[in-house]
């Protein structure tokens, strides 16, 4: 007979034994398995009275009940106020992505316009990430493409400038923009900076969603400017009225009673859950974004919704307005925590008439459509997988599929890529891109490549997951390229000690026809597949997605290389002093024939440093 003393505790004992080790503090507690691994992490503002619920045996949903059971152990952390767990808990979630809580998986940053201030002539552009350098922002917008169809409105309507400081800087006649009038080429003198300067308040009035004293003081320049017989000027005007007219005409669909808010609306079905957000700001509809939180089965609506908002805006600023389609667990404690964030008023309001109510059906429409089309997605890709596992006689169905491509030019700007598939089709957040960085290899090597991507992917899993855990690990590799490729990769698995993952080299046939792929496996005889088998379509979008991400990525490497100027080695001059160079001389080789005078002129240079670049050019050789 077992001792029972020696047997340890687990579900309500184990969790009714911290009863008397905590009190009724405001914090946050996590439940662990047996592995020590985090199962969830919730908030609450008395512990003991949170914890005794756990210990009750009854009134619990199935999935609490089966977290409860697996629990063999907890943690707690006291905060001052209840504010405070709620803003640690998200944190947590966000880190440690427990079983039993809801999870925002795509944690993306957006996009939004900068308006500089610290240029003689500003320049509107894209930013994405923080927000360091000086000038006036507005966004979010939903999508990189939602901001280059803004900027190119605001290019037609305020003809402002898109080109880089030392671009404009060293210009000596109009650019191509000029002639098709997106430009008022303030590079060579074409406008005043008086002029300029209106033209960007105008923009920042329309990004602001001011526009009819915009359209207003236009048609008076433009009728001034006809009194005056200045043609040329008025018809000019003309055009720009009329670019902001139908501006106006296409943003119909901005809400009228509605400055700044973010539409959040959330629709549930079989187990998953969409939420579609529309960014409103200064009363226009700057896009919408789609979510897909990872959720365990009987969650209800509240804590989902709760759950999103708090991870959604923990590295976010949030509106002033939160307009829900469903209420949540905490409405005034979340509107706390986020106003504490930013320092002001935030609101959270699930309208039942009216406008808002409008605009949140629009995104509940929008986010049953989305997950209908996912899920749709879902059942094809699971088949496919299933197809996959038949052909290739692999030991179950993959749930991750590595696929790696080199990409380089006679061996130059080399890189590896790595694209991921899975259940839910291609996971882009998981790709991942090497820079080559071996010295002794062969120009060309590919082989030599490949061993270096993988011996880099391979060495990092098994630092990082060594038990196999945390569902990086791959269940397929395929390889791009034929019997050679896969023995070499082969030998570089061996080397780890793992030979368990199942893998197929992708080779086209002897026409090199897209159709006609042969797939090589160790100890086993080249295959094919059937011309129209919807498996070998599936083998073919993953292989050219490795294509097209390698390809890409080795562009953008060489294109760094290209606009890499000689200043990038000279000691001491940095990002911000290279830009003030470049925008005084107007070219690197400008700065290199510069005399010791002419370099301590530069704002921001100081007289050592002028002296060090002017070493540096003169003093090589």
């Amino acid at each position: 007979m077992p001792d029972r003393e020696n047997i340890p505790l687990t579900g309500y004992d184990r969790i009714q034994s911290y009863l008397n080790t905590i009190d009724g503090s405001p914090g946050v507690y996590r439940m662990l398995d047996s592995e020590s691994r985090v199962l969830y992490v919730g908030k609450a503002r008395n512990l003991r009275a949170r914890v005794s619920n756990y210990a009750r045996p009854n009134g619990h949903s199935p999935r609490i009940a089966r977290m409860i059971e697996n629990t063999a152990s907890m943690m707690f952390l006291t905060t001052k106020t209840e504010t405070e767990a709620l803003l640690l808990e998200h944190n947590l979630i966000k880190q440690l992505k427990p079983k039993y809580n809801v999870i925002l998986r795509d944690d993306k940053s957006f996009p939004s316009i900068v308006v500089t201030t610290q240029d003689d002539y500003p320049l509107v552009k894209k930013h994405r990430g923080a927000k360091k350098e000086k000038g006036a922002y507005y966004g979010p917008f939903a999508s990189g493409g939602a901001v280059t169809r803004t900027l190119h409105q605001l290019q037609r309507i305020f003809l402002l400038r898109d080109c880089s400081n030392a671009v404009f800087a060293g210009r000596t006649r109009p650019c191509l923009q000029y002639q098709i009038k997106r430009c008022s080429a303030p590079c060579v003198g074409k406008i005043s900076q008086e002029e300029y300067k209106q033209t960007v308040d105008d923009a920042r009035q329309f990004l602001a969603g001011k526009t009819t004293g915009i359209q207003t003081r236009l048609a008076s320049e433009m009728m001034a400017a006809s009194e005056e017989m200045e043609f040329e000027r008025a018809a000019a005007l003309r055009d720009r009225i009329k670019a902001l007219t139908q501006v106006q005409t296409a943003q119909g669909i901005n809400p009228k009673g509605v400055t700044e808010a973010d539409i959040i609306g959330l629709h549930m079905a079989d187990g998953q859950a969409c939420v579609q957000v529309f960014f409103i700001r200064s009363g226009q509809n700057w896009g919408n974004h789609d979510y897909y939180p990872r959720l365990s089965a009987d969650v209800e609506a509240p804590e989902v919704l709760e759950a999103f908002i708090g991870q959604f805006y923990d590295q976010r600023d949030p509106p002033r307005q939160l307009i829900l389609s469903h209420e949540i667990e905490n409405p005034d404690l979340m509107a706390g925590a986020l106003a504490s964030k930013i320092d002001r008023k935030v609101e959270i309001l699930v309208p039942q008439r009216g406008e808002k109510a409008e605009l949140v059906e629009g995104a509940l429409r929008n986010a049953r459509e989305s997950l209908a089309r996912k899920m749709a997605e879902s059942a094809t890709q699971a088949k496919l997988l299933k197809g996959l596992a038949e052909v290739f006689d692999l030991p179950q169905v993959p749930a991750r599929i590595e696929i790696y491509d080199n990409s380089h030019i006679q061996g130059a700007f080399a890189v590896g890529a790595m694209v991921v598939a899975g259940q839910e089709g291609m996971m882009k957040n998981q790709y991942r891109k090497f820079n080559i960085r071996g010295e002794d290899l062969t120009p060309g090597d590919d082989f030599g490549m490949m061993k270096e991507v993988l011996t880099r992917r391979f060495k990092r899993l098994i630092k990082e997951d060594p038990e196999r855990k945390e569902g990086h690990w791959p269940d397929l590799l395929l390889i791009d390229g034929g019997a050679g490729q896969v023995s070499a990769v082969r030998d570089i698995m061996r080397e780890f000690g793992v030979e368990d993952i199942p893998m197929v080299g992708v080779a086209k046939g002897v026409d090199r026809d897209a159709g006609k792929e042969e797939f090589y496996r160790t100890g086993k005889p080249v295959m094919a597949l059937r011309h129209n088998d919807p498996v070998l379509y599936f083998i073919q979008r993953m292989r050219d997605e490795a294509h097209r991400f390698a390809i890409g990525t080795h562009r953008a490497k060489r294109a760094k290389a290209v606009g890499a100027t000689p200043l990038d080695d000279v000691p001491g001059v940095g990002a911000a002093r290279k830009r003030a160079l470049l925008v005084h001389f107007g070219s690197a080789k400008a700065v290199s024939r510069a005399n010791l005078n002419d370099l301590k002129a530069v704002e921001g240079v100081s007289g050592a440093l002028a002296e060090t670049i002017y070493g540096y050019f003169h003093e090589k050789g």
